[in-house]
């Protein structure tokens, strides 16, 4: 079946706001900016940058609502059926303070890691959460793992050790004046924070999922709490000391939000990117949302795919990485393992192309014989 010119439009919007979503956070971590001390320096402020996601969160709940009042008056006040806002919207938006506290850690924790390696390698390594779901699903949800998902889940962790590997013996050293150590503590970071997600996945797959909540709004309660609490969290943040790699130099501020809105301030650049992260994430997840909604979830995981080849092109391209061949080959296995996994094979691509081919051979043979019909019954 073909997609329609809305279907498409949803497709590209995921594939560019995702990308943008990325390479803006990447960029700010790039830009050189004056602080409050006078120095110029790194913008380094990766809870501040979550922050900043989670309120391109918030913006889903704040969509969710326009969208709801929206079509309710279209409807006379009687009950909407909108895929955007259809469901139970009588539930305790506590049930998802759990899983937003996991994406504020996981988000955090892939923020700094993101400031130590490439733009790239953080999109590839966010692949290895379908490990982690994989074996916390058997764990807590019981669920038997059939042999292509195991299959995939080898392919994914070869793909991400190459890709490992590709980062160690890159001769690209001075990254974001960022060595090798940092980078492969980047690495290491991104796949920790995928266990936080994987479980964060898993609690909304046992706890949330029955409650038939709209994708919308849940992304927009996360985006809430996450935001309030990480907001708070700047606090303590603030007079709480760390070193490299998290800060610039010895003694710096776990998180200095004031020196952050400083530097945005001495830099358009700066608030460009952030501006860039806060409304690149709130139309991703839309976007993602509808996708889902429009198409299916496995169109998602592959559109996701598509959005990493444009991030690691631009990296190639713009921001001073270098191609490295095994990155090439950690990239394909890590493609292959996420196709095994979410059943996507050669095989049931040509099914679904020789059904397609068939359908429109069928339709073409009953236009044929009613035009046949319609001619005879004319003489």
């Amino acid at each position: 079946m073909a997609w329609t010119n809305y279907q498409m439009l949803l497709a590209v919007v995921m594939v560019i706001t995702g990308s943008i979503n990325t390479l803006s956070t990447k960029w700010a971590d790039e830009i050189d900016s004056k602080g409050k001390d006078g120095v110029v320096k790194k913008f380094n402020h990766p809870f501040f940058q979550a922050s900043s996601m989670f309120l391109g969160e918030l913006c889903c709940l704040i969509a969710f609502k326009i969208l709801y009042k929206v079509y309710s008056l279209r409807s006379d006040g009687t009950e909407d059926v909108h895929e955007l806002t259809k469901g139970n919207r009588n539930f305790n938006p506590l049930i998802l303070f759990i899983p937003a506290m996991c994406d504020m850690t996981a988000t955090s924790i892939m923020y700094i890691g993101l400031n130590l390696t490439y733009a790239s390698s953080f999109q590839m390594f966010r692949g290895s959460v379908i490990i982690f779901v994989g074996l916390l699903s058997v764990g807590f949800l019981d669920r038997v793992l059939k042999n292509r998902e195991w299959t995939g889940i080898f392919f994914v962790i070869a793909g991400l050790a190459i890709i490992g590997v590709a980062d160690f013996v890159s001769k690209d050293t001075n990254t974001d004046n960022h060595g090798k150590n940092d980078i492969i503590t980047g690495d290491m970071l991104i796949v920790i924070a995928q266990i936080i997600t994987a479980i964060q996945m898993v609690v909304e797959e046992k706890f949330v999922a029955g409650q038939d909540i709209p994708p919308l709004q849940a992304v927009g309660w996360e985006g809430l709490f996450g935001f309030l609490v990480l907001g708070f969290l700047q606090i303590p943040f603030y007079f709480i000391h760390a070193g490299p790699p998290v800060t610039d130099h010895v003694g710096d501020r776990l998180e200095d939000a004031i020196d952050a809105f400083v530097q945005i301030g001495h830099s358009w650049k700066l608030g460009l990117a952030v501006t860039g992260t806060i409304i690149s994430i709130a139309f991703f997840n839309f976007a993602g949302i509808s996708v889902t909604k429009e198409l299916s979830a496995t169109t998602r995981m592959v559109l996701d795919s598509v959005r990493t080849i444009f991030i690691w092109i631009f990296s190639l391209a713009f921001l001073g990485q270098k191609f490295h061949w095994l990155q090439l080959i950690g990239f394909i296995f890590l493609l292959v393992g996420m196709c095994l996994y979410n059943g996507i094979t050669f095989a049931s691509s040509f099914t679904r192309i020789r059904a397609l081919i068939n359908r429109r051979y069928n339709q073409m043979e009953e236009d044929s014989i009613i035009n046949r019909d319609a001619e005879d019954t004319e003489a």
